[in-house]
């Protein structure tokens, strides 16, 4: 019967850990005492340290926003322009459409007779534009609103008085709806010494409407228009007008001489 033969190492010692900080528990009466509140392990007694890691998860990046459009910076001054630009032509297609169903013609051309017209001037009498034939008649649409009506109006006095001897005659006719007496304070300041008529609307579209004030038609001997001026020019240029209307001749002459061609022949 064989035995077993004695070991020289020194018998291993059964020694207990602590499965959270791996101290013997022999050890565990040499630690020092934890402060109040500190966790324990229950086994050894030994305090529990946290386990310091610089592990960050990673976070999931949030989504893109929206691009964000920056509002486009408009000139003030620009829309007030524009909106401008669109009324007046609002106005002026209403106008025109106006003029194309009441059948008034849009526009007088060279050459054609000024329609005839009759309306009471300022001292109660009844003035035919007709009664002027054989002279040179500038009819002056007008108003007492009209910021260029007042600078063109001592232009017309300089002419009657320059020109009426050779036969111009103007005519002013009032488009405003301001009284009688307003207007006849106005003709009065003014100095104007040629008839002045109180307008009416239908007397405005026989001549196209008078989209604008000032509006003057020059009319020939002959009583066909010669020229026309809308809104205000130059001093000069109306003066030419007047004497293109000047250097017509009326009917009568006009038929006068065609006799004395005939005789001739």
């Amino acid at each position: 019967m064989s035995t077993s033969e004695p070991s020289n190492e020194p018998p291993v010692q059964s020694t207990q850990c602590c499965p959270n900080c791996g101290a013997g528990l022999e050890n565990a009466t040499a630690r020092p005492e934890p402060e109040p509140g500190t966790p324990c392990c229950e086994v050894c007694g030994a305090p529990i340290v946290p386990i310091q890691t610089d592990y960050a998860p990673e976070t999931a990046a949030p989504p893109d926003a929206p691009a964000t459009v920056e509002p486009s910076r408009r000139n003030p001054l620009a829309l007030v322009v524009v909106a401008l630009i669109a009324a007046g032509m609002l106005y002026f297609g209403l106008h025109m459409a106006r003029q194309s169903v009441s059948g008034h013609p849009i526009g007088l051309g060279y050459g054609t007779p000024a329609p005839d017209f009759t309306l009471q001037a300022l001292d109660g009498k009844t003035v035919r534009l007709s009664e002027f034939k054989g002279k040179a008649v500038l009819v002056n649409f007008w108003a007492t609103w009209c910021g260029p009506c007042k600078i063109e109006t001592p232009w017309l006095v300089d002419f009657q008085n320059q020109y009426g001897g050779q036969g111009l005659q103007i005519v002013g006719v009032a488009m405003d709806d301001s009284g009688k007496d307003e207007i006849a304070r106005f003709a009065r300041d003014m100095g104007m010494n040629y008839p002045v008529l109180l307008g009416k609307e239908a007397v405005g579209e026989a001549y196209g409407g008078v989209p604008a004030l000032p509006e003057s038609f020059f009319v020939g001997r002959d009583g066909k228009i010669v020229d026309k001026i809308l809104g205000i020019e130059g001093k000069a240029e109306m003066e030419t007008s007047i004497k293109k209307a000047l250097n017509t001749q009326s009917s009568a002459s006009a038929g006068t001489a065609s006799k004395v061609l005939m005789a001739g022949w």
